[in-house]
């Protein structure tokens, strides 16, 4: 069977990290941490749980940090866990298979989002396929926030089943979730801007509109009762923050802007509603 490296990222995980590592230490020849200077004491647990640990500076997202992680490790085949999350039982003999006989290069796999206390079903949130199992060199990602990663060879997927999914606790309160919507929404807005995009006030409107109707009706949010309003919600919310730091990266120009034009915007997110409704 082929070596495999489990590689964590880390940033003040102390708390989640000794479940992530119990949930592969029957599969891993080697788990490889990289820690972005934490404060919880996070590395020498790592090292006392059995972990190779290295430094990376703090970046403010995982991206950058994971190239240089899976640099560290020396398997033939990759498992990138979050701190976060676990592997179920079914899904460790699943990588145990297909590391004994690979079809493919690299696999995405099921994460099953567990938000606020919910395994959150609808709402975009699943089945969150993601790269995570790979050949050695197949795999890398851009050091931009959220990307997908970069691929060479044949893909595979595994089925949309919740036993063969990475379990992803995810959002615990909604402080947690504001504090990185903050982080994150400053990223996103500042590649946008990078990248020459021109804020319109209508972006305002219509952003936080279209990513409400798309969580909550296209997908089906509605049937994670008060859990996927909440999430629909909150990820309006998200964008109407992000096209404001746009705005403000432009440094809050003003834009010729009137009470009939608002009624004009607000009346065609109105009819995206009735559709839906």
């Amino acid at each position: 069977m082929n070596k495999l490296s489990v590689v964590i990222n880390t940033l003040n995980e102390a708390k989640n990290l000794p479940k992530a590592i119990a949930s592969v230490k029957n599969l891993a020849d080697e788990i490889v941490v990289v820690d972005m200077d934490s404060a919880d004491g996070t590395p020498e647990l790592a090292k006392k749980l059995g972990a190779k640990v290295f430094r990376h500076q703090k970046t403010g997202y995982v991206e950058p940090a994971r190239n240089f992680a899976i640099s560290k490790a020396s398997g033939e085949w990759i498992l990138i866990l979050d701190a976060d999350e676990e592997v179920t039982p079914k899904l460790l003999e699943k990588i145990k298979k297909i590391l004994k006989n690979p079809g493919a290069d690299y696999y995405r796999i099921p994460r099953k989002n567990i938000i606020f206390g919910k395994w959150i079903k609808h709402s975009r949130w699943w089945p969150d396929y993601n790269i995570r199992l790979f050949k050695t060199g197949s795999v890398s990602w851009n050091e931009v926030i959220h990307t997908v990663p970069m691929t060479e060879g044949v893909g595979g997927q595994l089925d949309e089943k919740e036993e063969l999914a990475i379990v992803h606790h995810n959002y615990d309160s909604v402080e947690q979730y504001l504090d990185r919507m903050n982080r994150y929404t400053t990223l996103h807005a500042k590649i946008r801007f990078d990248e020459g995009y021109k804020f319109e006030w209508k972006d305002l409107i219509v952003k936080p509109s279209n990513e409400f109707l798309s969580r909550y009706f296209f997908g089906e949010g509605y049937k994670d009762g008060i859990h996927g309003l909440s999430l629909a919600f909150l990820q309006s919310f998200s964008e109407l923050v992000v096209y404001l730091k746009i705005w403000q990266f432009n440094k809050f120009g003003d834009q010729d802007i009137n009470l009939g034009s608002v009624v004009g915007i607000m009346r065609d997110e109105e009819k995206e509603l009735h559709y839906w409704q």
